[in-house]
């Protein structure tokens, strides 16, 4: 399997996921700008929306969105139990979760990277961070992960996009249990595997 990331991207997900999971995957870095990839691919070939991540599969097929590819990933290892079974109450849960993540979190962020976005719009799109922020902030109270004591693909998508929150202004101070959390998450040793990869930490 391949899989086309850009660096500290949510593609980083899947990358913590594979590591988990104790999954070989060839890495694939794409130029986000130019939508080229280290090896000279052409990334829309591969994702005509031209964004991160896509898996390609042994069979050549391509998977795209984080929140199926860390499913699938986990699926590939159910022992690891990063994903409940399929047909359960608890898999549905880490869906809702995933989804929550993907459409309240991933994409309240993705404005404050856009160069254009006007200062005042940016304000408004921290504030409504903020909210959706102290829903996690509640949730993770007494809890070590998202779904309990035990980690899960959700946990590791999470991470990544409040990661984001430095390089975007968002400020954590409110949400001690989301940074208790970050750094729970932060020394687990798959995910400094796939941030060392990715050359975020040393």
């Amino acid at each position: 399997m391949k899989l086309y990331y850009s660096r500290g991207a949510c593609s980083l997900a899947p990358h913590i996921v594979a590591h988990e999971a104790g999954l070989q995957i060839e890495l694939d870095k794409v130029d986000t700008k130019t939508k080229t990839t280290q090896n000279g691919g052409d990334l829309k070939q591969v994702s005509p929306n031209g964004y991160v991540p896509v898996l390609q599969l042994d069979d050549g097929e391509y998977l795209t969105e984080a929140a199926v590819v860390v499913q699938y990933l986990a699926d590939l290892r159910p022992q690891s139990g990063l994903a409940p079974a399929q047909g359960t109450m608890a898999r549905y849960r880490l869906m809702e979760w995933l989804g929550f993540i993907s459409t309240e979190l991933h994409k309240g962020y993705s404005p404050l990277f856009h160069p254009t976005t006007p200062e005042e719009y940016k304000t408004i799109v921290r504030q409504k961070l903020a909210l959706r922020l102290a829903y996690v902030e509640n949730r993770l109270a007494g809890q070590q992960f998202l779904m309990g004591d035990a980690f899960s693909v959700a946990d590791a998508y999470l991470f990544v996009i409040v990661n984001w929150s430095r390089a975007t202004q968002v400020d954590l101070t409110a949400f001690p249990n989301v940074q208790a959390f970050q750094q729970r998450v932060a020394h687990r040793p798959a995910v400094q595997a796939a941030m060392k990869a990715e050359g975020l930490v040393k």
